[in-house]
């Protein structure tokens, strides 16, 4: 990957290198984290974070669920957020962060797979940025995957919404740009969605929303849903959902999925 500093991160890890990188997007220093591994990369995974600021930031130990020995992981920070110049667009041109560090490892791993994981707010995200590489697969876990129904379930996040966006009556082409699911199609990667059924940050309905659009067009995709759970799974319930995104991915990469 292709960035101006390098911030090695005060953790001794085993198998990997941590460091805190520094890449430019559309003229700004924007940071990320990464885990590069000590052996040959086999795989790559790009985690989108939700949250802003510091609420959903990215942390080493969740970077670490996602990998083994020769797992390279990376996670944008966002621009306007944590130390990345700009301003948060809340999926504008904050998506470039993702395409151009998706463009730089491609360019870096070109026979490499990657997968993308996008958690909460990320899982938007990732609706929008996951077909332009195309990514290997895309794991939406507890995803927001319509900005216009999350308007109007989370009353409390309105405020925040129309500050970044837009008030959906008043910029409605705002909630246009960023509708994701309009441009789902047949060829879309393959698809995990891991959602739990007492989530409360983000209801199990924007799920259910987003099956739908896939099983019209005809996409491929298979679903991993914790009835009892919440939007952060409890410890063996997150320790089954980690081990089937696992699976997901080497099935993903084996051919296995969707046949």
């Amino acid at each position: 990957m292709d960035y101006t500093h390098d911030k090695r991160m005060p953790v001794e890890l085993e198998n990997h290198l941590c460091s805190e990188v520094t890449y430019d997007v559309d003229g700004l220093k924007l940071k990320g984290l990464l885990l590069e591994p000590k052996q040959q990369v086999n795989r790559i995974v790009v985690y989108l974070r939700g949250g802003k600021g510091q609420v959903g930031r990215v942390r080493t130990a969740r970077l670490l669920q996602f990998s083994n020995p020769q797992t390279l992981v990376f996670a944008p920070y966002y621009r306007g957020n944590n130390g990345s110049e700009g301003k948060d667009q809340f999926c504008g041109d904050d998506l470039h962060d993702v395409t151009v560090a998706l463009d730089q490892l491609r360019a870096s791993y070109p026979d490499t797979p990657i997968h993308m994981v996008g958690f909460s707010r990320g899982g938007i995200q990732g609706l929008l940025t996951f077909q332009q590489l195309p990514v290997t697969s895309f794991i939406i876990w507890g995803g927001v995957t319509d900005l216009m129904m999350m308007y109007e379930e989370r009353v409390d996040l309105r405020g925040m919404m129309r500050r970044m966006i837009g008030h959906p009556r008043k910029h409605p082409e705002a909630y246009q740009s960023r509708d994701a699911l309009s441009q789902i199609h047949q060829q879309s990667p393959p698809i995990l969605i891991v959602h739990g059924g007492a989530d409360r940050q983000v209801g199990i309905q924007q799920a259910y929303h987003l099956e739908d659009v896939l099983k019209r067009v005809d996409a491929t995709y298979e679903t991993w849903y914790q009835p009892t759970e919440g939007h952060v799974p409890r410890p063996p319930y997150m320790r089954a959902t980690l081990t089937h995104i696992h699976d997901w991915m080497t099935r993903v990469e084996q051919g296995q999925v969707g046949k």
